[in-house]
């Protein structure tokens, strides 16, 4: 694991990290943790379509038959 010593900020009441190019994360919005003394700072992505599909339980109905009928014509 690549390490490399940042500045610590004050911006208010908060604290800030200078994060080097090498370490920038994509997006605009990141989750921080404590594990013991380490900080650990992840990118929040962006969850898909298909992630939300996965998600959830498959539905178990059924759904009527209709009918399908050919297209009225249409005057252009």
């Amino acid at each position: 694991m690549e390490a490399r010593r940042v500045s610590l900020l004050r911006n208010g009441r908060s604290q800030a990290l200078r994060i080097p190019k090498t370490f920038e994360l994509p997006g605009t919005e990141a989750t921080i943790m404590r594990e013991g003394d380490r900080l650990v700072v992840e990118p929040v992505r962006r969850s898909t379509l298909l992630d939300y599909l996965t998600s959830k339980e498959p539905l178990d109905e059924d759904f009527p038959d209709i009918e399908d009928s050919p297209p009225r014509p249409v005057e252009l």
